[in-house]
């Protein structure tokens, strides 16, 4: 009995909890299906007949003195792309070769690169910035991606993941003839799917979700992200007499949308790679 009531009270605070959590989500879909007006005055509880319409709108238009939706979304995809994919090679790769090569000062650059995960990513900024603005890299997507695609928390996660593989796999590696690459490549790399696919789902939404860098580097409006973009469209719609919030809203929820697909279809990978421990 006492088993069935934890069971129930287990039940309604996960249902609580959830109704919680898609509050925001439901308010910002009913202001995205109204016309600016309906929005004066009382709110409405429920949605209107102007979703699609707002959508449409939004993609395509945008607001005066804003880029149109679809060119931000485009941007924040390519930047959350470039960031997870470059993060994933370049910590995969450095792990690896940590784990698996004897080079002088080995450890040495282990523990430089792990020492930056003690310096907060805003520290960064100013020297990362003069860099970028040095290679002429402002105002494009190289200067978008190429600061952020270097991870130690990534290289720290792979090179523990890499420890635990028993070493009998780089012995009978060996014994079969196969070279740094060949074992890389048909055993460290395919029993790394499943943390590749747990870091990928990481780095894409923090990619997707930066604000700072873009607003930093990107003046020109052809390389706004939508997270920056969003902002701007909340400025541009005080212009207006009607505040434009129904189109700022079906924008924020386009905005949600690519990195919810992503942690739902990867979200059995995700999980997996996350709780594993058995290789």
């Amino acid at each position: 009995m006492n088993v069935r009531k934890a069971h129930a009270g287990r039940i309604v605070l996960l249902t609580l909890v959830a109704i919680l959590v898609a509050v925001p989500l439901y308010i910002a879909l009913v202001a995205a299906s109204h016309s600016p007006r309906d929005l004066l005055g009382q709110f409405p509880l429920l949605p209107g007949h102007q979703l699609g319409h707002n959508f449409a709108s939004a993609l395509v238009k945008g607001l005066p003195g804003a880029p149109p939706v679809w060119l931000m979304l485009g941007n924040s995809l390519l930047m959350a792309l470039g960031i997870a994919i470059g993060k994933l090679v370049i910590s995969i790769l450095s792990a690896y070769a940590v784990v698996y090569f004897r080079f002088p000062l080995r450890m040495t650059a282990f523990w430089l690169i792990f020492m930056t995960l003690m310096l907060p990513v805003e520290v960064r900024f100013f020297p990362t910035y003069q860099v970028t603005a040095g290679l002429h890299l402002l105002n494009s997507y190289g200067g978008l991606i190429l600061p952020l695609i270097a991870s130690a928390t990534a290289t720290f996660l792979f090179r523990q993941f890499f420890l635990t593989l028993p070493r009998e796999l780089v012995d009978a590696a060996r014994i079969d003839g196969a070279g740094p690459l060949r074992f890389f490549f048909d055993t460290a790399l395919p029993l790394s799917r499943t943390n590749i696919a747990a870091l990928f789902v990481l780095e894409f939404v923090y990619g997707w979700n930066q604000f700072l860098w873009p607003l930093l580097t990107t003046t020109h409006q052809r390389y706004a992200t939508i997270v920056m973009g969003i902002q701007g469209m909340i400025t541009a719609s005080q212009s207006f007499a009607l505040p434009q919030w129904n189109l700022i809203m079906a924008t924020a929820i386009l905005a949600l949308t690519p990195p919810v697909l992503v942690v739902v279809l990867m979200q059995r990978w995700f999980i997996k790679g996350l709780t594993e421990t058995e290789k």
